[in-house]
């Protein structure tokens, strides 16, 4: 007789508030074909899984779930057809296909990635969707440029940190925002070349006045509900803003965009090809190896806790770092 491996996780039964995610024992999954198994240390903390939990989002999983994607551990083994990976490799994935608040994961082959040893797994576990999506955000969607000034609004955030070591190291001017003076002196600590309160209400005026008047060229925007508006007026001619969150509707004026003929643009790392997410990993590996890549690494939490972390992460007054749960 063969006895089942059971391991703990998170399942979703129904969608609704935080307390929906129990904590289960479930079986180990096993690796497919062109999969890999990984024995999970750590997992990323991600806004967008608290939106597919409540059952706001667009794309609703088939229930009971896992949620989770940005996993690193090691490589516990490989389905048929694997050539990139091996049992004993210490990896992160941008996604996976069984859910990473888990002991262990199944994730598509190409959605795993070599961690450096510089890394630790918890920063392992803030590459993911962070990095992935700033670089997205960045470059193939504000087509952001060396000498262009960018403002990274939340810059104290998983993405936030991200974007600014990105921006930085690809040669641009960074400002960023954040709510807090730590969450500033992360900024600052993580590739900003200045840093500002977006609580202050003369933000805008100061970061104006940071360009010369001349106005910023891309704008990173986290949460487009509340900054929209302003971003339009602190834009240069043809500047682009590149939104990747919002909490719901804003009100703008479109006169904003045909006065210097800018735009905006939505960034879903989803939609990301094959090829733009092979650019993107090789583009952050050449980071991890130069040493600029360096996650910041926020509130860690045991699996258990995952329904407190998911408060946390919506309702904390300024995020500093990757939210991660440990396993």
């Amino acid at each position: 007789m063969t006895t089942v491996k059971l391991m703990r996780a998170i399942r979703v039964a129904e969608f609704g508030g935080s307390s929906v995610l129990k904590l289960a024992d479930v079986p180990v999954p096993s690796p497919g074909q062109k999969q890999v198994l990984i024995r999970i240390h750590a997992c990323g903390v991600n806004p967008v899984e608290t939106y597919i939990r409540s059952g706001s989002y667009a794309r609703k999983p088939a229930l009971p779930y896992t949620p989770g994607s940005d996993v690193s551990g090691v490589v516990e083994a490989v389905g048929d057809g694997v050539r990139f990976h091996q049992t004993g490799d210490r990896v992160f994935a941008t996604a996976t296909e069984t859910g990473g608040y888990a002991e262990y994961a199944v994730a598509s082959e190409d959605a795993v990635h070599r961690l450096p040893d510089s890394l630790d797994f918890c920063q392992g576990a803030a590459i993911g969707i962070p990095y992935f999506t700033g670089y997205r955000a960045l470059f193939h969607k504000a087509h952001a440029k060396a000498g262009e000034t960018v403002l990274i609004h939340g810059a104290s955030g998983g993405v936030g940190i991200a974007a600014c070591q990105l921006a930085r190291a690809f040669g641009l001017r960074v400002l960023g925002t954040a709510g807090t003076s730590e969450g500033m002196d992360l900024v600052l600590r993580n590739g900003a070349h200045q840093a500002f309160n977006h609580r202050e209400k003369d933000y805008v005026t100061k970061i104006k006045e940071a360009t010369d008047g001349q106005g910023v060229n891309v704008i990173i925007e986290m949460l487009s509900n509340v900054n929209l508006g302003n971003d339009l007026l602190m834009l240069s001619y043809g500047g682009r803003v590149t939104i990747v969150g919002s909490r719901g509707p804003i009100e703008i004026n479109p006169r904003d965009l045909m006065s210097k003929e800018s735009s905006i643009t939505g960034v879903a790392l989803f939609f990301a090809t094959k090829e733009e997410t092979a650019e993107c990993a090789a583009a952050l590996f050449a980071g991890m190896e130069a040493g600029w890549l360096k996650p910041v690494v926020g509130p860690q939490y045991p699996l258990e806790k995952a329904s407190q972390a998911h408060e946390d992460i919506i309702n904390s007054p300024g995020a500093a770092g990757k939210m991660v749960l440990i396993m």
